[in-house]
């Protein structure tokens, strides 16, 4: 029965990286059980044996490509949860450029087919899964802005901080997986992540302060027209 049992979670684990190299490169409407049982190596009844549907399997090939990334790349880059804020947010856009640029992971390319022809079947598990890594940025943004900043300025700095990451990393990463054939001078597979993360960071640091400079400015003024004339 051990025996068995090993086999099976072999199996399965074959299945969801088969399944999401295969979700990857065709979306879910284009892929099908057998192109993935047979990238997997195993009978094409598997999926319905180990998933019980071509849906099933979706959501968790992408589940398991989204935790194998934040393994690869975490969130925070091991920056100490006591440095400066500003070397926290440094970790985290590096982390995200990391994982955006990193063509062994499937999750960025499941995410983009899924854009392009939404199944909703991933609406949950994302959430789920990019939502308390979403909160925390949001908290680095909310320490640096100080008392005052709305729920708007730090959900637009969040929108545009991947934004930033998202848009540049995803040509990086198509560079990247076109590795054997001849690329021109000053592809984007040539930047230095780490330095365009320094960069962006330094950018956003700069955007996020000068709303600062603005929002301390509003309070100060609210507190001189609310003192009483004498």
């Amino acid at each position: 029965m051990k025996k068995q049992r090993t086999d099976g979670q072999e199996t399965r684990q074959k299945l969801l990286v088969a399944a999401g190299e295969v979700f990857a490169e065709k979306g879910f409407w284009e892929a099908t059980n057998a192109d993935i049982c047979e990238k997997a190596g195993v009978n094409t009844a598997a999926v319905n044996y180990h998933f019980r549907s071509k849906e099933e399997l979706y959501v968790e090939a992408w589940k398991d490509s989204f935790e194998k990334s934040i393994q690869k790349h975490p969130p925070d880059s091991r920056v100490a949860p006591d440095a400066s804020v500003q070397e926290r947010l440094r970790g985290r856009i590096l982390s995200f450029m990391r994982r955006i640029s990193d063509p062994q992971t499937y999750e960025v390319d499941i995410i983009h087919k899924e854009m392009a022809c939404p199944t909703g079947l991933l609406t949950e598990a994302i959430e789920t899964s990019v939502e308390p890594v979403r909160q925390d940025l949001e908290s680095l943004i909310k320490e640096i802005l100080g008392e005052g900043a709305s729920e708007q300025q730090i959900r637009f700095c969040e929108m545009n901080i991947s934004a930033l990451c998202f848009g540049p990393l995803l040509h990086i990463r198509h560079s990247k997986k076109m590795a054997d054939m001849p690329r021109p001078k000053n592809s984007p597979a040539e930047l230095d992540v780490e330095k365009f993360a320094n960069h962006t960071t330094d950018f956003i640091l700069n955007g996020i302060y000068g709303i600062r400079q603005e929002i301390d400015k509003m309070r100060r003024n609210s507190k001189k027209s609310a003192e009483p004339v004498i």
